[in-house]
């Protein structure tokens, strides 16, 4: 049931993370505040495909 999702910062559009997530309890896509290496600031991060 759980799906892997892929993690990308919002100011440079790379893919830093990956997690896991139930799609039946969060149906909408998650998005976090997490540390982006190449802009080297805690930046945006939201899932994409």
């Amino acid at each position: 049931m759980r799906e892997m999702i892929t993690l990308a910062c919002e100011q440079c559009k790379r893919r830093n993370y990956t997690s896991t997530k139930n799609k039946r309890k969060t149906p909408d896509k998650l998005s976090f505040r997490k540390y982006c290496p190449f802009c080297r600031v805690h930046t945006l991060h939201k899932e994409t495909k």
